[in-house]
């Protein structure tokens, strides 16, 4: 601890994360700050440029209302949210972003976005909700005006990057400040501030992976993402909700490219082996998950379980059907000379999809031979992610907006979790899913307007008991000092009694959840017994987080990841095991309770109570504000 500087940081507003809602944050926050002589602070893991689920860039930006057009409302989304989350979804907190989110999309296009257009100078749709864009710079261009945005508040506007935080700084049950280091520099950073917005994204690397090996990591889902959200909010005493909603993307195998752009844009159909629709030859099985099965569009997980159900019957691989989209899309036109040229343009689009957002899907399929306009290629579905903005639910249990949530659902400021002064958005906050990119900036805008009125509302900065700082550094930096202590008791460092590297760890994390929690080798199902059994190697491994070493400051950061995702794993686990029904097959079963029950229409929290190291479940109900047709 000794080489270690620590730098002690105080702000006002500190903003934890840099992906699109922490972007958000921090260009909403500056606006407000500015009006009462405010410090606004944003600090990330990454470097903002890149940082987070659109770090590599995307083809679309998935939520768009239109509501200029004419052609959508705010209903509309909230129900199609609502149905594709088998009706547990919060209304209120859905339909606020709903509001807001296309003066984002247009701030974003102002910015430099380049949106597709038609001749009419319309947004060019992928689906209902989404537009297409090129969007290779996507991140850059929102983390360029977040970062001006900072700039433009003089010395009140600050962010740091390449720091990990590890844990919340607490007075009471009111949320003060942060601890983390510095990945690149011996120092120790403590951030104190009046409120906290969390927006440091979802999680990855807790299930083992359907890539392994060289493909290890190639997940579409950033694999940097790895729980601090939930740790950080679960260990500040949030309430949790919905925990037990993971997301199980079906992607195209081996190299997680998105399928979206060809089913939305491209029309294209996924097949079995045998060349049949699913879709149309499973239908009736939709009937039994009723009236989620029968809306429209159908539910992801459901669409997840029809094409698992040919799997497990030994019909696959399963194909999309590329060739096939691009010729129907060509045949359309009568002249030849205009054919050619749209089906150049068509593949052009093809290969840009991924080019824009998953490169190596790119790389793949040039590397197997495979023209998308000449032959399918196969789709798979992936490990379990638990990110909340996509089609997941799993974050902090959130107080709702004043003019729309009920009092059930209301208890303080708009976006504040249930600890004072802080705050959550994007991956973070739960049961607002479907927020995609545009969504989570838009809710990391709320969330920012409501952190400056706390800090406007309360402007003391409260104490901190400093006896404390000594014994959260000596925690951080345990890693490094394990290492140093027993490295020369063997030859090979990944192969010590004394102690456990972080990739072992990840390795035997992701073991247990494969097997125990419903990952790809157990086909996505578990039980009772195998949750329970699963629970009791959790509990050994948090025993050996105690041995886990370090070398230097990137396996630092590697050990503190993993001790992230192993509490999003143990929240995951407890919430599965208290719900007892299967709500979302597709994305898990309870082979135990194999059926949808309306009893566990609910919200299913948790909350870790740090006094008593004991974890309370709950039910809250799921207030209908739209009604589901």
């Amino acid at each position: 601890m000794k080489d270690f500087e620590t730098i002690e940081i105080t702000t006002d507003i500190l903003i934890l994360g840099g992906g699109m809602a922490a972007c958000g944050a921090a260009f909403e926050a500056t606006h407000w700050a500015k009006q009462h002589n405010l410090k606004v602070t944003l600090v990330d893991k990454a470097a903002m440029d890149r940082s987070g689920a659109v770090a590599m860039g995307l083809s679309a930006i998935n939520m768009y209302i239109g509501l200029k057009d004419g052609d959508n409302t705010i209903k509309d989304y909230v129900k199609y949210v609502k149905n594709d989350l088998m009706g547990i979804a919060r209304d209120d907190l859905v339909a606020n972003i709903a509001r807001h989110v296309d003066s984002s999309v247009h701030l974003f296009e102002k910015w430099g976005l380049p949106v597709w257009k038609d001749e009419d100078g319309k947004y060019v749709h992928e689906g209902r909700w989404q537009v297409m864009i090129n969007g290779e710079s996507y991140k850059t261009i929102v983390a360029e005006a977040a970062k001006n945005a900072l700039k433009e508040l003089g010395e009140n506007g600050s962010y740091y990057e390449r720091i990990f935080i590890t844990e919340p700084l607490m007075d009471g049950d009111r949320c003060v400040g942060a601890i983390g280091f510095s990945v690149r520099d011996n120092k120790i950073y403590i951030f104190r501030a009046k409120s906290v917005l969390v927006a440091m994204g979802g999680a990855v690397h807790i299930f083992k992976p359907r890539s392994v090996g060289e493909g290890l990591g190639r997940s579409w889902y950033p694999p940097f993402n790895s729980g601090a959200s939930a740790y950080f909010t679960i260990k500040a005493g949030a309430e949790m909700t919905c925990q037990e909603v993971r997301f199980v993307p079906v992607r195209f195998k081996d190299a997680y490219g998105p399928v979206g752009a060809w089913f939305l844009l491209f029309k294209s159909k996924a097949t079995n082996a045998l060349g049949e629709d699913y879709m149309e030859t499973r239908a009736g099985e939709l009937k039994r998950w009723a009236p989620y099965g029968l809306a429209k569009p159908t539910p992801t997980n459901l669409r997840n379980y029809l094409m698992m159900l040919e799997v497990m019957e030994g019909k696959h691989p399963i194909y999309m059907r590329t060739d096939e989209a691009i010729k129907n899309i060509a045949a359309k036109i009568d002249d030849e000379k205009e054919r050619k040229r749209k089906l150049k343009k068509l593949e052009n689009e093809a290969w840009e999809d991924f080019l824009d957002m998953t490169i190596s899907q790119a790389l793949l399929w040039a590397s197997t031979n495979i023209f998308p306009d000449e032959q399918p290629s196969e789709i798979a579905a992936c490990e379990p992610y638990f990110i909340s903005s996509h089609s997941g639910a799993s974050g902090a249990w959130l107080s709702g907006p004043e003019d729309m949530a009920p009092d059930e659902y209301k208890w303080g400021y708009p976006q504040m979790t249930t600890i004072k002064g802080l705050f959550a958005a994007g991956d973070a906050s739960g049961a607002s899913s479907h927020k995609f990119s545009s969504g989570s900036f838009t809710e990391g805008r709320i969330a920012a307007k409501s952190a400056v009125s706390f800090c406007v509302d309360h402007p003391e900065l409260s104490s901190f008991d400093s006896s404390k700082i000594e014994d959260l550094k000596s925690n951080i930096l345990k890693p490094l000092e394990t290492f140093n202590n027993h490295k020369n008791y063997s030859n090979d460092p990944d192969i010590n009694p004394n102690f456990i590297k972080p990739k072992m760890f990840m390795f035997r994390l992701q073991k247990i959840m494969d097997e125990y929690s419903g990952g790809v080798s157990a086909n996505f199902k578990t039980s009772e017994a195998l949750l329970k059994k699963g629970l009791e190697f959790i509990r050994y491994m948090k025993e050996d987080a105690e041995k886990l070493a370090a070398e230097d400051l990137h396996e630092l950061m590697r050990c503190w990841e993993n001790i992230h995702r192993l509490w999003q794993a143990e929240s995951h686990i407890r919430t599965m095991l208290f719900r007892k029904e299967t709500r979302w097959p597709g994305y898990y079963f309870r082979s135990d309770f194999p059926e949808m029950k309306e009893e566990w229409k609910c919200f299913a929290n948790c909350r870790w109570n740090s006094e008593t190291d004991e974890w309370e479940m709950s039910k809250k109900d799921v207030i209908d504000l739209v009604e589901i047709e």
